[in-house]
């Protein structure tokens, strides 16, 4: 299981990427706002409560993919013009979540942050999750990479992802807690990588 020791040097190891990668993408991030804005007629950062370590709630920055609307899940793709579609498929839209990384709400590698009624409820030895900062990618965020498409061919997309995409997230991300690692997060942030 995870350690004191190594939730400090994923930290440091966070910042300093972190103070790597912000100026060189600073301007991009910038641009993307500004397409964004022009493109979904709304601010071009768009934020949203998640849950976050210990369960306590923090405020996700990304960039806007979709227009005005009441927007549900499995359905989200159809609220996104062609930019927000590619925004959203290449991950370009959670670019922003690198000052979620510096602040200290998020990590680069961890469980994805969710809604307020999941990680929040987690019960017994599930809990074990909210050790960790939230990560922007994880092993749970490789395999689910195109969850939308899969919600969007289901009848009710909300009970799929509750019972069957939810309970294999939580085995994956406990399974990556109790089995830690530097070189694990390495790893898989390289995977990230090259998915891209």
């Amino acid at each position: 299981m995870i350690t004191k020791t190594q939730l400090k040097i994923k930290r440091v190891f966070d910042v300093f990427l972190t103070l790597v990668f912000l100026p060189i993408l600073i301007v991009p991030i910038v641009l993307l706002i500004i397409l964004a804005t022009v493109d979904t007629k709304q601010f071009g950062i768009y934020t949203q409560y998640r849950i976050g370590q210990h369960g306590k709630p923090f405020k996700i920055y990304k960039i806007r993919t979709l227009r005005e609307g009441k927007h549900q899940l499995g359905d989200l793709n159809r609220y996104a013009s062609k930019f927000g579609v590619f925004l959203r498929k290449s991950k370009l839209n959670e670019l922003p979540q690198l000052f979620n990384v510096l602040i200290g709400d998020m990590s680069f590698v961890g469980p994805r942050p969710d809604l307020e009624g999941f990680a929040d409820e987690l019960k017994g030895d599930d809990r074990i999750i909210l050790l960790v900062k939230p990560g922007i990618t994880g092993p749970a965020t490789l395999k689910y990479r195109n969850e939308e498409s899969v919600l969007e061919r289901q009848n009710d997309p909300v009970h799929y992802n509750r019972t069957i995409i939810w309970v294999d997230k939580v085995k994956i991300n406990k399974k990556y807690v109790e089995n830690y690692s530097f070189y694990l997060d390495l790893t898989l942030i390289l995977k990230s990588t090259l998915n891209k």
